[in-house]
């Protein structure tokens, strides 16, 4: 299950899209419209289905929820970009502030 989130979700939600990696979320946060996509496989679903929704590219970064240790990555391929951040870990702390506030806030409460 592959959704945006605009709001906080509730459990039921959370537990749903967190179906597809066995507890472990992928996320794909617009730090600019502070909305998310979570779910699925792939990051790269995730930004093509905020890019549909009107996020810009370079506002995108990929990170992941693991829901057991309550833990975060920062680590995606949508997040190489050689004129913006040159690694697939969001390298930029305030970005990755943002990624997590705005993750925990929307999927956590």
């Amino acid at each position: 299950m592959l959704i945006i989130i605009r709001s906080k979700i509730n459990s039921e939600t959370l537990k749903q899209v967190a179906e597809d990696l066995k507890g472990y979320v992928k996320v794909v946060v617009d730090v600019q419209r502070k909305i998310l996509s979570a779910g699925g496989e792939k990051h790269v679903d995730g930004e093509q289905l905020l890019l549909k929704d009107g996020s810009r590219q370079e506002n995108l970064w990929g990170a992941g929820l693991d829901l057991e240790t309550n833990e975060m990555d920062f680590d995606s391929m949508i997040n190489l970009r050689p004129a913006q951040n040159s690694s697939r870990e969001i390298l930029d702390q305030k970005i990755r502030q943002q990624v997590e506030l705005i993750t925990r806030s929307l999927l956590q409460g």
